[in-house]
């Protein structure tokens, strides 16, 4: 597999998914409209005619029926669908849809430029020779670009949130006029501060402990010991010994793709691992170690080794 190919085919599926967040309310794609008490989805009305029912317009049979059809039914196609995938393949929908992840992955790079850590958090920089072989030097110039790209995803992020609950072409009047409401107002400037403080200090901490969707993904996951994951080729371990765990500096969720799937709850299938050993071993002229693994060959990694007792020691004299 060609992972170089992998990850650029991720970057545009990936980039695809955040413009059609931040476009799908404008263009009435989906959104939830406060104003009119109801769902807005391709641009018609999406209802439960609870105003219908209450007004007598219809019966109690119409409106259980709307409640199915309308409620219960999508929603379910929507979690079940998400759950499936996860159950097969792990939490693809974080790792080549989410935008919160597109933001991680982007903030992540620029404090690497800045300062040689992915995070703040992290004890100690990355070692400056990438995967491929070039050398990466952190310089404190890309800080004011890193915490501006911070502030301005927080504030892109609050916008469209706000635009996704009222009309969005009040929204940007208001906004581009210097019109918003108190509310409005309040709600971008809050939105904006909290969101600039999880992006900056939480981002990859919120999707591994604070997201519940990617939270379910992982249960469902982990529920399949037949689901896709990393497998590491462990008979050849001592060709990780002249690398300097590039696998591990390249896993945005900070994670240790080698070890079992237990410790790789939160893995969201980005592959970056698996495009990092395999930049390193190609320098050398091997195969890479790292893989996804499914079915059989899955299992090895989602079970502890068996551990065999040992047979108590002969005694003395004894044939």
């Amino acid at each position: 597999m060609n992972y170089a190919t992998l990850q650029r085919r991720r970057t545009w599926v990936r980039g695809a998914f955040f413009a059609l967040f931040l476009l799908a309310p404008p263009l009435n794609i989906l959104r939830l409209d406060l104003n009119l008490g109801h769902f807005i989805l391709l641009g018609q009305d999406w209802t439960l005619d609870i105003d219908a029912f209450i007004a007598g317009e219809i019966g109690a049979g119409q409106a259980a029926l709307n409640l199915i059809l309308r409620g219960f039914v999508p929603l379910t196609l929507i979690a079940g669908g998400l759950l499936y995938t996860a159950w097969r393949w792990g939490r693809l929908y974080c790792g080549w849809l989410c935008p919160h992840f597109s933001v991680v992955e982007t903030i992540n790079g620029l404090m690497l430029r800045a300062s040689g850590k992915p995070t703040i958090w992290e004890s100690r920089p990355l070692p400056e020779t990438r995967p491929d072989g070039s050398r990466r030097q952190p310089s404190q110039r890309f800080w004011p670009l890193t915490w501006l790209t911070v502030l301005g995803f927080a504030f892109l992020w609050a916008l469209t949130l706000l635009t996704y609950l009222l009309p969005p072409s009040e929204i940007y009047h208001n906004l581009l006029h210097g019109e918003l409401t108190r509310n409005q107002f309040i709600f971008l400037a809050t939105g904006s501060v909290l969101l600039s403080i999880e992006f900056g200090f939480a981002r990859h901490l919120f999707c591994r402990f604070g997201c519940a969707v990617g939270l379910f993904q992982s249960l469902a996951w982990m529920a399949n010991r037949n689901a896709m994951t990393v497998g590491f080729d462990t008979q050849r371990a001592r060709a990780c010994q002249d690398c300097n765990n590039a696998c591990d500096n390249a896993c945005p969720m900070r994670l240790r793709p080698r070890g079992m799937k237990r410790g790789m709850f939160a893995c969201t299938q980005c592959g970056q691992c698996l495009s990092a050993c395999a930049e390193v071993q190609a320098h050398r002229e091997r195969l890479a170690l790292l893989r996804w693994v499914s079915n059989e060959q899955a299992r090895q990694f989602s079970e502890p080794p068996v551990m065999r007792p040992i047979a108590p020691a002969a005694k003395a004299g004894q044939d």
